[in-house]
């Protein structure tokens, strides 16, 4: 890991540590959840948000966001695929979350790799 890649690790860490829980222990259960789930993405903030990329220098893919609700997004910077179904032709890009459960994490981890393959 490059040491910008640990600079940018070091502040995504340090601005979830910083939430209030149990916001702060979700965060970091989803931020480890997608770092397993795709560790070809860098960590890093983006728009003050921890956000992950595939480099330090590209645009983040992911973001993570703690609002008046906890949020999972796609950035307009990933590759979008119509969703079918019974969605049609939108594009799913952003999920909130209160908990994470076994099936929500399996869920973060699926939307995250389908981002980077």
């Amino acid at each position: 890991m490059s040491s910008k890649d640990e600079r940018n690790l070091t502040q995504v860490v340090e601005k979830i540590s910083k939430m209030d829980e149990p916001r702060r222990s979700l965060m970091q259960q989803v931020h480890e959840i997608i770092v397993t789930a795709a560790p070809m993405l860098k960590p890093r903030i983006w728009y003050g948000m921890p956000a992950y990329a595939t480099s330090a220098s590209t645009p983040a893919l992911v973001t993570l966001r703690n609002d008046d609700r906890l949020n999972l997004a796609i950035t307009e910077k990933a590759a979008f695929r119509a969703a079918g179904g019974v969605d049609g032709e939108l594009m799913p890009a952003a999920w909130f979350f209160e908990t994470v459960d076994e099936a929500t994490a399996q869920r973060i981890a699926e939307i995250v790799r389908s981002v980077v393959d």
